[in-house]
């Protein structure tokens, strides 16, 4: 596989859709710094600071590594960066001189590096642009829904492949291995990035039976044991999977940095009649949400009508959870990061907009196993596309 980088059209696009965000705000210029954002209006992730001024060309400041970013990036003016002190400087040498307002990420920097940038633009507001840049980000352009369309097909790929990996006997973290080695072979690029603050995750979920209802810290309706207390404890474990229980495999594959999300369920043999109920039951809202979900709808709706529908057939004590472990949500956005706008929840005025990304993630916990079901849409002025293709039903193996 040959390695993408972002076109040049591309960056200019979101250079110039920051831009225009910055002089509506009165802020003369940005400076970006998280890894994520770096990427997406930089096209590299290597170590340095992105200047976006509100009028004019941006300065890309390298520190490590310089030659990596002159290859990889679309940016026409990029400099080496030998001390992070030195930026206001290179930035001036630029020709940017006469500005007093300057927009930080400050909802992902730490507060000592906010300290940091505060003592070298000390003549200088520093405001908030995190939202503006979450707002930009939340509109894929078609380079990107494709982007996320082939990362669906890795996924899909992998899922397709679950029946030939799996064997009475074997532990889900054997299993975990398998499955992520075949997302690799398709261009699994890494782990998956989340910018909540301390919701670390790997690649997925992939947990059998009882342990669907291992509660574990991570923002999601299922758990899992885990391997260990001390990092990302949860999901696959040394329990053995059996016969006539529930594999639940849910994960998050990410190629080229774009990431779709994609939950299915797997048994040997057949499961009791209240988890294949409930599984049909996802079905149905997710086909139901589906079928609502247009330019102009509120996030909050979507959710309130997946909660009436798991309400109707009495599910609600685990829909999204078990008991006191539900979470409070039916659907989030995908992109580069995993937790991204939108998100389906109560109280979310969000509006849906074309080329927004997301899954639809209906699940139901019970003691003895989940079910359920989750893909990853794009919605468009043609309407509403699914970008994953996988079999929906209960893979009975």
């Amino acid at each position: 596989m040959d390695i993408i980088y972002t076109p040049k059209k591309e960056i200019d696009s979101r250079i110039g859709q920051i831009q225009s965000h910055l002089k509506k705000k009165e802020s003369t210029g940005a400076i970006i710094s998280h890894h994520t954002n770096l990427f997406y209006f930089s096209g590299t992730s290597q170590n340095g600071l992105l200047f976006i001024p509100c009028e004019g060309k941006p300065v890309l400041m390298i520190k490590k590594s310089f030659e990596r970013a002159l290859r990889e990036s679309a940016i026409e003016h990029i400099v080496e960066l030998n001390s992070f002190k030195n930026a206001r400087q290179i930035i001036f040498d630029s020709g940017y001189k006469d500005f007093s307002k300057i927009g930080f990420e400050l909802d992902v920097i730490p507060y000592n590096t906010y300290l940091f940038y505060q003592k070298i633009f000390t003549d200088f507001t520093i405001t908030d642009v995190s939202l503006i840049i979450k707002i930009i980000r939340s509109i894929k352009s078609d380079y990107e829904i494709d982007l996320i369309r082939k990362s669906c097909k890795n996924n899909d790929n992998g899922f397709k492949k679950v029946p030939l990996m799996v064997q009475e006997g074997m532990t889900e973290v054997e299993l975990a291995g398998l499955f992520e080695a075949q997302l690799r072979k398709g261009g699994l690029g890494g782990g998956t990035k989340i910018r909540t603050f301390n919701q670390d995750f790997l690649f997925g979920n992939i947990v059998s039976g009882s342990n669907c209802s291992i509660p574990t810290y991570f923002n999601g309706p299922v758990g899992g044991q885990g391997l260990t207390p001390a990092n990302n404890p949860h999901g696959a474990s040394w329990k053995k999977i059996e016969r006539n229980e529930a594999i639940y495999i849910d994960y998050a594959c990410v190629n080229n940095g774009y990431t779709s999300d994609t939950a299915r369920i797997f048994s040997i043999g057949s499961l009791p009649d209240d988890l294949i109920k409930a599984h049909d039951v996802a079905l149905e809202i997710q086909n139901a949400l589906a079928s609502i979900i247009k330019i102009g709808i509120s996030c909050k709706s979507v959710y309130e009508k997946a909660c009436t529908m798991a309400h109707k057939y009495g599910l609600l004590e685990n829909f999204m959870g078990l008991g006191k472990n539900r979470v409070s949500f039916i659907g989030h956005g995908v992109g580069l990061e995993l937790d991204e706008i939108p998100v389906f929840a109560p109280r979310i005025e969000t509006l849906m907009q074309s080329g927004m990304t997301f899954a639809l993630e209906p699940k139901f916990v019970f003691p003895n196993g989940a079910v359920g079901i989750e893909n990853t849409f794009v919605l468009t002025y043609k309407g509403m596309e699914k970008l994953n293709t996988v079999e929906e039903n209960i893979v009975q193996i």
